[in-house]
């Protein structure tokens, strides 16, 4: 059980057809698509569909994928990791642990100090600049 949990209808009401998609059909937005990519303002990535602060901008990196990367959590309590079986693959995925909205997916192959490269959807998440 998740701590919130919404009808598809309840989350079609509050979010956008692709962010839907995305956080609970287990979508992937377009590489390069999004302006998070490029954001360099320092402030807080939060799940687009209940807020839980998922990232800070201090743990953000350029990773060439196309796609916000960074390196670790604000906190493990906020997300979740699943083992994903799809696409004749196993990845793991990434989840908000509070709304199991899908975030992205976590890869090995990051910069120090964690060597993780946890790479978002960014329509999956919102920002909170910090002034």
């Amino acid at each position: 059980m998740r701590e919130i949990e919404k009808s598809k209808e309840e989350w079609q009401s509050e979010l956008t057809g692709q962010q839907c998609f995305v956080l609970f059909e287990k979508g992937t937005e377009r590489p390069f698509s999004h302006p998070f990519n490029d954001n360099k303002e320092k402030g807080t990535y939060v799940c687009a569909a209940c807020g839980t602060p998922l990232f800070s901008s201090e743990t953000k990196y350029e990773s060439g994928s196309g796609w916000p990367s960074f390196f670790q959590p604000i906190s493990s309590e906020n997300v979740e990791e699943i083992t994903d079986r799809s696409h004749g693959m196993v990845r793991t995925e990434v989840v908000c642990r509070k709304c199991g909205g899908h975030l992205g997916h976590v890869f090995n192959d990051g910069p120090k100090p964690t060597g993780l490269r946890y790479c978002m959807n960014g329509v999956a998440m919102k920002f909170d600049k910090t002034e």
